[in-house]
């Protein structure tokens, strides 16, 4: 019998474990590179800081635990001023299609206390199925864009402001975000800060983008612009970041009506990654237009 629990601390190596072997899993099935630690060694302590973020500011935090006490499944959720983020959600692959992923969706992710919910989700089929009956709607692709980064920037009048970790501008970022994405997440902005290198953009001294570089090849942002047509500069100093950094290659994964930084990145040479995923929301999109997400793509 299945026993469902509360996730504590303790259980973030478990859970990584479950995440790692069910993510490989679906590369399997696939055909996608769906997980970016394969095989490393030291991919615990690689993610580890991300885990702990999760584990620190979770709404929800469900272990499906099986008789004898060991663990198979768990699922998370953020929330972000009002709005309800699936994180994680993973089954060991000799469990899965046993309902247990239905246990976990029903206690991590509840419609109540939230105004709108949101997954960034891969192609599983099964899973597509839970989210779909969850009542939200596949509104839109997201694709990573993977090239070797170049240091060329793009010319712009945009001013350009290191983002203090210790004190990040919190008020500027909020503003950016209720404009694009419709909701604020502080507590993201502060651990994004302390992670990667952070900018913000300004416009006659109006904050109007922000772009966090990557920290190690493939691992960037959010990428976020007021206005569609300053995406490419932030993608370009981002892309230039990882140059100077000596990162083998950039990855930027882009929801697909992001025209802007599609056709910069096309005009780049960058080519599409395999691994697909989708954005399910009850909520609106129409700002993702102006946005890219943080990679690995755990929240938007």
């Amino acid at each position: 019998m299945t026993r469902y629990r509360p996730g504590l601390p303790a259980d973030t190596r478990a859970c990584f474990d479950i995440f790692e072997t069910a993510v490989d899993d679906l590369g399997r099935r696939t055909g996608g590179g769906a997980n970016a630690t394969a095989g490393d060694p030291n991919a615990f302590e690689t993610r580890r800081p991300l885990f702990e973020h999760l584990a620190a500011t979770s709404d929800q935090w469900w272990i499906a635990e099986e008789d004898g006490g060991r663990p198979i499944g768990y699922a998370r959720s953020i929330l972000r001023d009002g709005v309800r983020e699936l994180t994680e959600f993973f089954v060991l692959p000799d469990a899965q299609s046993s309902g247990i992923g239905r246990g976990l969706l029903e206690r991590a992710f509840p419609v109540d206390g939230a105004r709108h919910r949101a997954i960034v989700a891969t192609i599983d089929t099964r899973a597509i199925a839970r989210y779909l009956r969850a009542g939200l709607d596949a509104r839109l692709p997201i694709i990573g864009w993977e090239g070797t980064p170049r240091d060329e920037p793009v010319p712009t009048t945009l001013a350009r402001a290191r983002i203090d970790p210790d004190a990040p501008p919190l008020d500027d970022l909020a503003g950016i975000d209720r404009a694009v994405l419709g909701f604020t997440r502080d507590a993201d902005h502060r651990w994004l800060a302390s992670q990667r290198d952070a900018w913000l953009y300004r416009r006659e001294g109006t904050a109007v983008g922000y772009g966090y570089h990557p920290s190690r090849a493939g691992w960037g942002g959010p990428y976020a612009a007021l206005s569609p047509a300053d995406m490419p500069v932030l993608l370009a100093d981002g892309e230039a970041a990882a140059a100077r950094a000596g990162h083998p290659f950039v990855t930027f994964d882009t929801p697909m009506t992001g025209r802007a930084a599609i056709d910069h990145l096309l005009s780049r040479g960058f080519r599409v990654d395999p691994f697909v995923m989708l954005f399910f929301t009850d909520g609106p999109i129409d700002g993702l237009d102006r946005y890219v997400l943080t990679s690995p793509p755990f929240f938007a």
